[in-house]
């Protein structure tokens, strides 16, 4: 079922069309979904993959990873906080979130750190794992 990008000469956006068939995205002409309008261009889309959580583990470990991380400088500690939860795939929840917005303001993060001194403390599963 393929699903394709194209730019609607008519309401001048980008849609997504869907198709049923690979047949009836070679055979249909496409329609645009925001307006009715028939007059659409086919774009290049952008392509994704699944990738498993071993490869993805694996990206982290990866030492070119580092490169360009800066460890005085803030900003850079937060665009590779960024990228490295992108690669794990996962909410990492509202103190991270905090954490990484306050380095990319330039925050020290030994500040950072006072401030919050239950940092990643949240007396979850791990805390019961530990005995207390």
């Amino acid at each position: 079922m393929p699903i394709y990008e194209y730019g609607c000469y008519d309401c001048r956006k980008r849609v997504q069309v869907f198709f049923r068939t690979f047949t009836d995205a070679e055979t249909k002409p496409p329609v645009c979904p925001r307006c009715g309008g028939t007059r659409l261009k086919r774009l290049v889309s952008r392509t994704a993959f699944v990738r498993s959580e071993e490869s993805r583990l694996e990206s982290l470990a990866d030492p070119s990873n580092l490169a360009g991380l800066d460890e005085n400088d803030p900003k850079s500690i937060a665009r590779w906080m960024r990228r490295m939860s992108g690669e794990l795939g996962e909410d990492l929840g509202d103190e991270f979130n905090e954490v990484v917005d306050r380095l990319e303001a330039g925050e020290d993060p030994e500040s950072i750190e006072q401030s919050l001194p239950d940092l990643g403390m949240d007396g979850g599963a791990a805390d019961d794992w530990m005995g207390d």
